[in-house]
């Protein structure tokens, strides 16, 4: 059994297909007589549709069917049950929206599909929904989560904490208590949702750009009443999706409704502009810190109450208190979630959902915090972390934070930082100095492998899981070739159908440590087949020992004898041994899971030209086994800068006079850009939990986003003294406070 393959960098072995181009994508599979679609989105925020003219539009070269809420066929929606995502993943059929595509003539937010027009090409489609009149009767909409709550309040979102007294009247030495508030986020990956469907024999087929094959195929066998085999999801590569893909929205359902109304084949790809409206986004959020310490520095009480801004029709909470309830120890905790509806589109899961805005509250805090005793915010942190699970009263299954917080600040050479405001420059520009605690839950979720160890000596994998562009081919080749030590390149890995044994949705950062249990489990059950045929008669190892056989190098070896994988199954003239094996997460837990890590920020800030920018990122980061350093550094690399877009130049802006997207493009929704980047450098610590499965190793996905726009946020301060408590961080800001 190899011992060099688990923990050793690898160059992605889906690359090559990338790189040239073969990497096929949902809209790239080439289907015959292919009908394309193009939407027709509301141009109000809220009213109804007293009329639709199509007529015009319908005389025009190529236009085959305009379907709208007149003309729709009847679609089902998928029940709302009791089910327990991270138990039922398997079974679970989720949506954000729940709404059916043009189900009537009400329009709940700008940029809802009202119509879809089909034709033989794009650009006959585009053209047609351009014509295509349509009439609303108009009213006014909630057009932010501070006017839904003065008009409407605030529901009880869940999820929150409570222990001790925090409402108490505790002896303290300091207390605060400041609100920080975070804007509407876009996740706009470059690969927009797309969808190309067709029907055959009563059977449902479908590419899509999906982050969850196996529930988006149950999702439409609800919505058109048929059983799930006759449904089959296809989502071999997707160009990222941040969370955005996770669950199935209208324009799939509507394009798949379409190839049946038509009997062709249909393909529907979003404009840039819907990536803003129709396929959720991170909300906005209002959030309330209060905190107090004792004379000593110890937290004695902390509050963190979260508002969030969620659609006229569907309810979402982001969690934002998720980190607060444990991160730092103390005894009086209350951690809310509220949410008011607004008129725009159901929001979703956004990379570290809940944790990316509560831990730009939380981390922000804790500086103001130190700074009110006098303390430095690194030892502030030192002093207050906790060493158990507080809110589940369990220990932690590893927790190295202190580690990463001692290597980080050593590289990063936070002890030559001058704690007075704005007394560190070079040249004309002002040196800034932060921090900012990130963390993420860690999670194993039911997963089922199918491993093939083949005639011609290499072995194929099979699971409904995706890639999404993190290296999920690489580490499924890796497990693999790390149990029979065939090289990476003898291991063909399919992944993204959910005609494969079951997978989970790709996000949550549980796609590794739940795909490698299950592809050990079977290609352990693969490898007894094997045994069984070795020993069998006519075997190269004859009513051998069964349980002496070592796999070593793609072979069995016993007593000096060694025969291939290959040869054994040919002396039975057989074509394959074939494992399959569910995994899950273990039962009655004894440890909380959750992984670790800090950012220490350097910005500089040019008041002459008022120009900000980040110059430095040094970050440690611990989830126990690296599986492959390579792709886990670049998968920090990305959080980071997306961080960095959080901090300082991402926000979603509404018309204040009608409710209306004023920036969806990508001209004027500002993304950080090669001029942008900092010198990141990232330690990844090793240090595998083994409590938490076989490998030792959590997800990685989602951490390094967290706490990034925090560690701006005091770096800025401690550059300028001006403390920006709403993000982004703009120059704008900072000239007029």
């Amino acid at each position: 059994m190899s011992e060099s393959v688990i923990g050793v960098a690898h160059r992605r072995v889906d690359g090559g297909l990338k790189v040239t181009g073969a990497a096929k994508y949902a809209a790239d599979h080439p289907v015959k007589n292919l009908l394309y679609a193009y939407g027709v989105y509301s141009t109000v925020a809220s009213g109804r549709i007293v009329r639709i003219d199509d007529q015009a539009a319908q005389r025009m070269p190529g236009v085959v069917k305009i379907l709208h809420h007149g003309n729709m066929p009847t679609l089902h929606r998928t029940p709302d049950g009791p089910i327990n995502f991270f138990k039922d993943i398997l079974i679970a059929s989720r949506t954000d929206e729940h709404r059916l595509p043009f189900e009537d003539a009400d329009v709940h937010y700008p940029g809802q599909f009202v119509a879809l027009v089909l034709a033989d090409s794009f650009e006959q489609a585009r053209a047609a929904a351009h014509a295509v009149k349509v009439e609303y009767a108009a009213t006014t909409p909630v057009r932010s989560l501070e006017e839904g709550m003065r008009l409407h309040g605030a529901r009880d979102g869940g999820r929150g904490h409570v222990r001790g007294e925090p409402d108490g009247a505790h002896e303290a030495a300091a207390r605060l208590d400041v609100t920080y508030t975070t804007p509407v986020e876009v996740h706009n990956p470059m690969e927009m949702h797309a969808t190309t469907a067709w029907w055959e024999d009563g059977r449902l087929f479908v590419y899509e750009s999906s982050q969850g094959v196996l529930n988006h195929r149950n999702l439409l066998a609800n919505v058109f009443d048929l059983p799930p085999d006759r449904v089959e999801v296809r989502a071999p590569f997707i160009g990222s999706g941040f969370g955005g893909k996770l669950w199935p929205w209208p324009h799939s359902i509507a394009a798949c409704a379409a190839s049946q109304v038509t009997g062709r084949p249909v393909q529907l790809v979003l404009p840039r502009a819907q990536m803003f409206t129709t396929v959720g986004h991170r909300p906005e959020t209002i959030q309330r810190v209060r905190m107090a310490t004792d004379a000593a520095g110890k937290l004695v009480s902390i509050r963190h109450d979260s508002f969030n801004s969620t659609s006229t029709v569907d309810p979402y909470t982001e969690s934002c208190g998720v980190v607060t309830k444990n991160l730092y120890s103390c005894p009086n905790v209350r951690v809310s979630h509220k949410y008011s509806q607004v008129n725009r589109g159901t929001p979703t899961s956004m990379r570290a959902p809940g944790a990316a805005p509560g831990l730009f509250a939380l981390e922000s805090a804790i500086d103001e915090m130190a700074e009110k005793m006098g303390m430095d915010p690194l030892a502030f942190r030192r002093l207050n972390l906790s060493t158990t699970d507080e809110s589940v009263k369990l220990p932690w299954s590893s927790n190295h934070l202190p580690e990463a917080l001692d290597q980080a600040a050593e590289r990063f050479g936070w002890s030559k930082r001058n704690p007075k405001i704005g007394s560190m420059r070079e040249g004309d520009e002002i040196i800034g100095y932060g921090i900012g605690a990130c963390n993420w839950d860690a999670y194993q979720v039911p997963t089922e492998a199918r491993v093939t160890l083949r005639a011609d000596g290499s072995a194929l994998v099979q699971c409904g899981l995706q890639d999404i562009g993190t290296g999920t081919y690489t580490i499924v080749a890796q497990t693999v070739s790390q149990l029979t030590g065939l090289p990476i390149d003898r291991v063909e890995v399919q992944l993204g159908s959910s005609a494969f044994p079951p997978g989970p949705v790709s996000g949550g950062s549980w796609a590794t440590a739940s795909v490698m249990p299950a592809v050990a489990g079977a290609t352990r059950e693969a490898l007894d087949r094997l045994r069984q045929y070795a020993v069998a008669k006519s075997g190269p190892f004859a009513e051998g020992n069964v349980a002496a056989l070592q796999v070593e190098e793609g072979a069995l070896q016993l007593n000096g004898r060694r025969a291939s994988f290959a040869e054994i199954l040919q002396t039975q003239k057989l074509a394959r041994a074939e494992g399959k094996f569910l995994s899950g997460p273990a039962a009655g837990a004894k440890h909380s899971f959750r992984s670790f890590g800090v950012h220490f920020v350097e910005v500089r800030w040019d008041p002459g030209i008022s120009r900000l920018r980040v110059a430095r990122v040094v970050s440690a980061i611990d989830v126990g086994k690296v599986v492959n350093p390579l792709a886990g550094r670049n998968q920090v690399e990305g959080a980071i800068i997306m961080g960095l877009g959080m901090a300082l130049f991402e926000a979603g802006e509404f018309d204040p006079r009608n409710g209306m997207p004023a920036n969806n493009n990508y001209a004027e929704y500002v993304v950080p850009v090669h001029a942008d980047m900092p010198e990141v450098e990232v330690i990844l610590l090793d240090y595998p939990d083994y409590h938490f499965n076989e490998f030792g190793a959590r997800g990685m996905g989602e951490i390094g986003v967290t706490g990034l726009a925090a560690a701006v946020a005091n770096a800025v301060y401690h550059a300028t003294g001006k403390r920006i408590r709403s993000l982004p961080i703009s120059k704008e800001k900072l000239m007029t406070m």
